[in-house]
């Protein structure tokens, strides 16, 4: 039996947007057009599907730019990520982050945090290390990609218990398919998020605060 924590990356397990930090390497202008998008996605205004291609074509990330936001995510990690996986990990949780950003920069992310599995967007660079393109199929490139995934990954195992922790519009969709839908306001509010999640939070150490009514219902079997 398994109990299955999905967490978002952006603006939940570390305070940045990694598109945005790319785009931020490229100038001021560029980082602007791209925010904009970001936000407007996020915030519910335009399906996701509609900004996520015309973000990365404008910046084009190389390798020597990816390394640099590699190190950023785990420079802003949220100042509890780490216990929190730790403490879902001693529980039984299966700990997945699943992120519409790039998977290859959140790969060592997730390392330093103990993470299990990164469900994240595939980017394509050339041989020598320049941009080429990304999974433009993949589920979290578009709306209903996020519960996409939960449900494939459930149906791997026999689960007893899911969860969501994220704060943005493409994580609430998968409020429908998991046990608890948990919004996270502490980088960036959106209200829709906060009204319609199951919990809403602002500091991850708020999931296993002890005697909590969040802490009790995740960590039921402790």
């Amino acid at each position: 039996m398994a109990k299955l924590a999905f967490i978002d990356c952006d603006s939940t397990l570390s305070s940045i947007e990694g598109i945005d930090e790319l785009a931020r390497f490229r100038g001021p202008e560029l980082l602007s057009q791209v925010e904009d998008l970001t936000n407007a996605a996020m915030d519910g205004k335009v399906p996701l599907a509609d900004v996520f291609g015309k973000r990365i074509d404008l910046i084009k990330p190389d390798r020597k730019l990816c390394e640099k936001v590699q190190q950023l995510y785990i420079d802003t990690a949220e100042p509890s990520a780490k216990e929190l996986v730790s403490r879902l990990k001693s529980d039984g949780w299966t700990v997945v982050i699943l992120s519409g950003g790039f998977r290859e920069l959140i790969y060592p992310f997730a390392e330093f945090l103990g993470v299990d599995k990164v469900l994240a967007v595939p980017l394509y660079l050339t041989e020598t290390g320049d941009y080429r393109d990304f999974d433009r199929a993949y589920p979290t490139t578009y709306n209903g990609g996020k519960p996409e995934l939960i449900r494939e990954e459930m149906a791997k195992v026999s689960t007893t218990q899911s969860l969501m922790v994220g704060d943005g519009i493409s994580d609430l969709e998968a409020k429908e398919v998991v046990t608890t839908f948990v919004g996270f306001g502490g980088y960036i509010k959106r209200c829709a998020v906060e009204q319609q999640s199951d919990y809403y939070i602002n500091e991850l150490k708020q999931l296993f605060k002890e005697g909590s009514d969040l802490e009790s219902l995740i960590f039921q079997g402790s």
